[in-house]
C-alpha cells in the first residue's frame, strides 16, 4: 500500500525523508554498529543527538543562554500539574481559558494556588481568542501568565504573544511549537508535546529559565522538579530516546527548509487555500472567529453531523486520513502540521468540492 494523507492532528505528520533516515538508524546508526532505539542514553551515540537536539532548538527560537531546555515524559498534560506544583506554592496566577486543554490546566493549577481567569471564551464554543488589546490587567503579586498558542480541539490560534506584564510568561505551545518565527527568548516556560510538529509521541519539550528555577519548589517528587532535571540533562532516569532522536532529526529538516520564516510562509500558503476553499463554498463553513483562524488545526462543518461523518468516512476510503473532528465537539478538522504536503491539500480540496456536488 502506497502512503496515503495524514490529516491526524497528533500524531501528525512528519517528514518523509526523515521517517527514511530514521528506518536506516533503527538498525545501525552512524557507525556505530547498534540502532538508535538500543544504544545507551549514558553513550556519547546518544549525548551526541541529545545536544544537537538542544542546540537546534536553542537557535530555531532565539533562546537566551540563560533558559534550559528538557526533554520530558508524561506528555503535555502532565506539565498542567507540574508547572503550578513547581512554582505557585499557594500564590496566584492568570491563565486565558481559550480551549479543552487551557480548560484542564486551569483545573490543576487550582490545586496549587489562586487561579484569575482573564479571558474564556467557553461560552462561544471556543471560537475565539482574545484580541491584543482586549485582555486585562493582570493582578499585582501574580506569579505567571499562562495560555495556550494554538487550540488544537478548537482551531484557534494566538497570532500574538500575550504581555505578562511583571509576572512569568508561560506557553503550552504544543500543537504550533516550531511552526512560524517566535522570539523564544520572552518566555519563561514553554512546553510542548512533541508529537504535533517535530516528532513521535513520549517526549513534551520544555524550555525554562534560570530565574525559575532557582525559586522551585524543593518539597516535590525528583522527578517533578525542573531543576532537577536540568542538572540531570532531562536524564533523571532513562528518557524517550528515539523521541529525543526523531525531534534532533526533524530540527535539522526544519534548519534545511530554511528555519521558521520558511515553514510559516508554507503554512500560511496551505491554510489560506484550504480556508478559501471552505469560505467558498455553499456547504462548508468554519467553525471560529475568522481572525483567531489556526494555521495548523483548520475545523470545519458541512452544517450537519451525519453528513459531517459521511464525509470524513468517504475521505478515509479514499486515502484521507484524521478528518473527524475532536469526539467533544465533532464536525471536520483538517491538521496541517509543519510537515504537511501540497499534494494532501489539493488532494483534500479536490474530495471537498467533488463531495458538495454529489452529496
Amino acid at each position: 500500500m502506497s502512503r496515503i494523507h495524514n490529516f491526524s492532528a497528533g500524531p501528525g505528520v512528519l517528514p518523509l525523508d526523515v521517517l527514511e533516515q530514521a528506518k536506516r538508524d533503527l538498525i545501525e546508526h552512524e557507525g556505530y554498529g547498534v540502532g538508535i532505539v538500543e544504544c545507551s542514553h549514558r553513550s556519547k551515540q546518544f549525548d551526541d543527538v541529545i545536544e544537537s537536539a538542544k542546540a537546534r532548538i536553542r537557535r530555531l527560537l532565539t533562546l537566551s543562554d540563560d533558559q534550559h531546555i528538557l526533554f520530558l515524559h508524561g506528555g503535555a498534560r502532565s506539565q498542567f500539574y507540574a508547572w503550578p506544583m513547581n512554582v505557585l506554592q499557594g500564590g496566584r496566577a492568570a491563565y486565558l481559558d481559550t480551549g479543552q486543554w487551557s480548560k484542564f490546566a486551569i483545573a490543576e493549577a487550582r490545586r496549587y494556588g489562586d487561579v484569575d481567569v482573564l479571558f474564556s471564551s467557553r461560552d462561544d464554543s471556543y471560537r475565539s481568542v482574545p484580541a491584543a488589546d482586549s485582555l486585562p490587567a493582570i493582578a499585582s503579586g501574580t506569579r505567571y501568565l499562562h495560555y495556550t498558542s494554538n487550540n488544537t480541539v478548537a482551531g484557534t490560534e494566538f497570532h500574538y504573544v500575550p504581555d505578562a506584564g511583571d509576572a512569568w510568561l508561560a506557553c503550552d505551545m504544543s500543537s504550533n511549537f516550531l511552526s512560524r518565527p517566535t522570539d523564544g527568548s520572552v518566555f519563561d516556560f514553554i512546553y510542548a508535546g512533541a508529537q504535533k510538529n517535530v516528532g513521535p509521541s513520549g517526549t513534551t519539550v520544555v524550555i525554562v529559565r534560570q530565574a525559575v528555577l532557582e525559586q522551585i519548589n524543593q518539597d516535590i517528587p525528583d522527578m517533578l522538579r525542573y531543576d532537577v532535571q536540568t542538572t540531570k540533562n532531562s536524564m533523571l532516569n532513562t528518557p524517550t530516546t528515539f523521541s529525543i532522536y526523531m525531534i534532533e532529526k526533524v530540527t535539522a529538516w526544519l534548519e534545511n527548509f530554511g528555519g521558521l520564516a520558511a515553514i510559516e510562509a508554507h503554512n500560511i500558503a496551505q491554510s489560506d487555500r484550504l480556508y478559501k476553499a471552505i469560505d467558498a463554498s455553499s456547504m462548508y463553513e468554519g467553525k471560529v472567529e475568522r481572525a483567531s483562524r489556526s494555521r495548523m488545526n483548520i475545523t470545519f462543518t458541512t452544517g450537519e453531523p451525519d453528513r459531517d461523518t459521511r464525509f470524513w468516512q468517504e475521505a478515509a476510503s479514499q486515502g484521507l486520513s484524521g478528518l473527524k473532528g475532536h469526539r467533544s465537539v465533532g464536525g471536520l478538522r483538517a491538521s496541517l502540521y509543519n510537515a504537511q504536503t501540497d499534494a494532501a491539500v489539493d488532494a483534500l480540496i479536490d474530495y471537498m468540492n467533488h463531495f458538495e456536488r454529489t452529496a
